[in-house]
């Protein structure tokens, strides 16, 4: 079962927003081919050293690689043809980048038109920073995004990207909508995402409130509206707690850590009080919740029927039972990588999973197949790997 099986995505991106956007339509079923620089290809490659870093794994896998120096004239030509039998081009460039390269939407649709193309960009097409380079912590930025999980004096930021990510969900979300309305008009659409406008879209709850309020959202603002806590518990493993607005949870609570006298504390007695001192709630359910191993509240929010979560770690998702009824990691074998494993697609049709995706591909370690698949004989095909415009054939 692939929804997208006969849809041909040509891939121009590198690090993060446009290589995850192609990964998401490879996994629902379309042939992804991307298309790298003979020298190092996508830099995410080399990000953690050699040409196949975790990172580049995370958003490349089920696909095919070129390896192709589309700066020259024969190279652009290859793409050109590429492009010309594809349904959809992603690329995250600079505004003005790909049309310098003749590889604009304009130029690409015009032997095409029946092509879907995607341009990522940090800023958009236009405006007072629409030459600038952006990357995740950027766009966090600039979108009100980093104010929400930062105020505090350390340079440190904490977490995995969030804007890319998001871009990239945005992108392919549009690329979507793109093929079935070309499947009324027979015409291609230019999809443009860029990541400030796809963060602020994404940020649609605390914009809101502060629409509503005129405040500025602080990091702790939702937790406190939706009474979320992290505890830490007497042998040092945590959990999460989050009651949200039925009353039921909170009365639940109080049963789970006998301390009803919280109950009739007036700073806690009403939802809109709790909110208000959410700051004295946390330290008094900390100071609860340091007296009993985590364990033993875990079977005690159980039974009173509080949402809660132990705090796993990244190396103890695989213990726990749900996870492990769900079963959401794969491993794809690479006949040399050796075994590279990943995340499936959270989506299931009909109660089935999508197909597993194969391992992401080495530099260039489809280019013989993917040149011979427009027509270029052998002849051809030596003459530009000799030429250096043309590697991994």
């Amino acid at each position: 079962m692939t929804m997208l099986d006969g849809v041909r995505v040509v891939d121009l991106g590198s690090f993060i927003t446009a290589p995850y956007a192609a990964m998401q339509l490879a996994e629902l079923g379309a042939d992804v081919v991307k298309v790298e620089r003979p020298q190092g290809g996508d830099p995410f490659r080399s990000f953690a050293g050699g040409l196949y870093s975790p990172q580049y794994q995370a958003h490349n896998r089920g696909k095919r690689s070129l390896a192709l120096d589309y700066a020259s004239p024969q190279g652009l030509s290859v793409l050109k043809a590429l492009a010309a039998n594809a349904d959809v081009l992603i690329v995250n460039l600079r505004p003005g980048a790909a049309e310098r390269l003749g590889l604009g939407a304009a130029a690409l649709q015009a032997s095409n038109p029946r092509l879907i193309y995607c341009a990522i960009s940090g800023f958009g097409e236009s405006g007072p920073y629409r030459d600038r380079p952006a990357y995740d912590t950027v766009g966090q930025a600039l979108s009100g995004w980093l104010s929400l999980f930062h105020d505090s004096a350390d340079p440190r930021i904490a977490g995995p990207a969030v804007c890319d990510a998001i871009t990239g969900l945005f992108a392919a979300q549009g690329v979507l909508a793109a093929l079935y309305e070309r499947e009324r008009t027979g015409r291609g659409r230019l999809v443009e995402a860029n990541m400030v406008e796809a963060c602020l879209a994404f940020a649609t709850e605390p914009l809101s409130q502060f629409f509503a309020s005129g405040k500025a959202v602080s990091p702790f603002s939702r937790t406190a509206l939706s009474q979320s806590f992290v505890l830490m518990c007497a042998d040092g493993r945590r959990i999460g707690l989050h009651l949200s607005s039925p009353d039921k949870f909170w009365r639940g609570l109080l049963l789970a850590i006998e301390r009803p006298d919280l109950g009739e504390d007036e700073r806690f007695a009403r939802r809109e009080s709790r909110v208000r001192h959410y700051e004295d709630l946390a330290r008094a359910l900390a100071e609860a919740f340091a007296r009993r191993p985590a364990a033993e509240w875990e079977r005690r929010l159980l039974a009173h029927d509080v949402p809660f979560s132990p705090a796993l770690r990244l190396d103890e998702l695989e213990d726990d039972p749900h996870v492990r009824h769900l079963d959401p990691f794969v491993r794809a074998p690479h006949p040399r990588q050796g075994e590279v494993r990943g995340v499936r697609h959270p989506l299931r049709y009909d109660r089935q999973r999508l197909p597993d995706l194969p391992a992401p591909p080495e530099l260039g370690e489809h280019s013989l197949q993917l040149l011979r698949q427009i027509g270029l004989s052998d002849g051809e095909i030596d003459a530009m790997v000799k030429a250096g415009i043309v590697a991994g054939a």
